[in-house]
């Protein structure tokens, strides 16, 4: 069986780096952290918008290596679509590159993560509002919904998550 490619997706402070390091664990395989997360703490947090191209193109490389190490399935705590739309709500626009690795990237199946997690208080998150956070997360569902990839809502409690997934990645993919 070839590696089927999972990604966990969702708005900000939504437990995507939580339910990734979980699956990896239920599933014994390895997970893809946020590229963006490490880049921005080396720049204080300090970005522009030439930054999120190389944030694309380290989050790609993480993608790369870690699916040398993976076991039937590898989980992947965002993608490119998050830098989209990061870049398109913040800067009006996306690069070009950006949205061709979108198109030629496959994944097999998407994770959306609710804004039902309390939001934790973090100097690189930018939008902890209720408003802003419902705004993305349908931002994010109406990406999965048209990314013509199955998708799931994952809501409730850290097991219930992690349940919910796992249950969908066994059903669809036949792993244990």
């Amino acid at each position: 069986m070839s590696i089927k490619k999972i990604v966990v997706i969702g708005p900000e402070s939504t437990g995507k780096s939580t339910l990734s390091a979980d699956l990896a664990k239920a599933f014994n395989t390895v997970w893809v952290p946020e590229f963006a997360r490490d880049y921005l703490i080396a720049q204080d947090g300090f970005y522009e918008e030439e930054d999120l191209l190389t944030i694309a193109k380290g989050q790609l490389a993480l993608e790369e290596e870690a699916g040398v190490n993976a076991k039937d399935i590898l989980v992947c705590d965002t993608d490119l679509y998050v830098l989209k739309v990061w870049s398109e709500h913040k800067y009006g626009r996306c690069d070009n590159w950006i949205l061709e690795q979108i198109a030629q990237r496959k994944y097999d199946l998407y994770l959306l993560t609710y804004i039902d997690v309390t939001w934790e208080d973090d100097p690189l998150r930018e939008h902890p509002d209720e408003e802003m956070r419902n705004h993305f997360y349908n931002v994010y569902r109406d990406i999965v919904m048209n990314s013509g990839v199955p998708w799931i809502d994952v809501r409730g409690t850290e097991t219930e998550r992690l349940s919910a997934a796992s249950l969908a990645i066994k059903n669809m993919f036949k792993v244990h």
